[in-house]
């Protein structure tokens, strides 16, 4: 890679993020015969056509020997398999966008074939659903082809395993695109729990005066699922639970519990006010974090037989700020736990114990929850 090439690169990428983006005129996903694709990108397809909502091309990338038609079984096969009664009008709309490019990430002829696979598209998105070993080359690869000029490209979790290797990652990226052309998503960061919260929060302003320190004792942030790792233990092992859904899910729920009430819907004021309570926060305390292990999920395909992965994991965590200094956040999730849940509980301040009513001395009610 020289020089000129990341220069070029990162300047097309600028002055892509200038004003409102585009409509992307192609989906290029590299991975596209993968476990994410399989259980959730199919049918997330097969419901935007079916609501209308595409309007693009969709080409897949993996390293399988396919065909285009067999990439159309497979997405068929797959849509059904997560439980959708497939209508066949809507997935003939969906499999005539398809198409597919098969070749080794790094290999730059499959590059070639990805740029005349995607034509003249002047708004490309390129979704990575792929190991984050790979993004580096991949990125690479579309750099040298010159296919980032005005393109997007999402990367799926895990951003590294810790603090640097997400920033040498970060830096290796950016030698060929634009932080403002990278889009780091979790394909579940933002469901309709983090949605409700934002919005019990705007829309009730009697919650306001008792969201703090003054009246909150704690605050309990719980992900419990009835299930276990099953056919993912591949992807899980080297991640555990603190990586999977601590770091994105719940830190994310944290942030817009504790943080102060954004001025405006701009996406930037928003991501200021959620930044705002991580750099309240001090780090974490290793003697209050809690791991454990469920039962037989060494067994699983993929798990290592002496792993210590964790699959449960709980933890106490402090928002140094005015509102909330002195009142711990407590996080909780695990897999194979007696029930499915998620939620946010605020435990407010026992009440005073008045010695004029005796019936309050002898049965202390317990805290309010909200």
């Amino acid at each position: 890679m020289t020089t000129e090439v990341r220069s070029r690169s990162r300047k097309a990428g600028a002055e892509a993020g200038e004003g409102s983006p585009r409509a992307a005129d192609v989906f290029v996903i590299f991975g596209i015969t993968g476990d994410l694709a399989k259980v959730m990108t199919f049918h997330s397809l097969y419901r935007l056509e079916r609501r209308g909502l595409l309007s693009c091309p969709i080409v897949g990338v993996a390293v399988d020997d396919w065909s285009a038609e067999d990439l159309r079984d497979h997405a068929h096969a797959a849509i059904e398999g997560c439980g959708e009664k497939v209508d066949d009008s809507v997935f003939e709309r969906l499999s005539e966008r398809l198409s597919y490019v098969s070749g080794d990430f790094g290999d730059a002829e499959t590059f070639d074939r990805v740029a005349h696979a995607i034509g003249d598209a002047q708004s490309p998105v390129f979704y990575l659903e792929i190991p984050p070993f790979l993004f580096g080359s991949v990125i690479k690869g579309l750099a040298e082809a010159d296919l980032v000029r005005n393109a997007r490209v999402v990367v799926e979790k895990p951003f590294g395993h810790d603090i640097e290797s997400a920033r040498e990652l970060a830096q290796e990226i950016h030698d060929y695109i634009d932080e403002s052309q990278l889009f780091r998503i979790d394909h579940f960061l933002g469901k309709m729990g983090l949605g409700e919260l934002l919005y019990l929060r705007l829309a009730n302003a009697m919650f306001e005066p008792i969201w703090s320190r003054n009246q909150v004792s704690s605050v309990q942030i719980t992900m419990a699922e009835s299930f276990g790792v099953e056919d993912r233990g591949h992807f899980y092992d080297p991640v555990g639970a603190l990586r999977d859904v601590v770091v994105n899910h719940l830190m994310q729920l944290l942030a817009v519990s504790a943080m102060e009430l954004p001025s405006s819907g701009d996406p930037q004021v928003l991501k200021d006010a959620l930044i705002s309570v991580y750099r309240a926060m001090p780090e974490a305390d290793p003697a209050h974090y809690v791991r454990g292990q469920y039962e037989g999920y060494t067994s699983i395909d993929g798990v290592a037989a002496d792993s210590g992965t964790e699959t449960y994991a709980a933890l106490r965590l402090e928002v140094d700020s005015w509102r909330w200094t002195g009142v711990p956040f407590f996080i909780r999730t695990g897999k194979c736990l007696p029930t499915t849940q998620t939620e946010l509980r605020l435990v407010f301040r026992q009440p005073p114990r008045l010695s004029g009513f005796p019936a309050i001395q002898s049965r202390v009610p317990d805290p309010g929850e909200l």
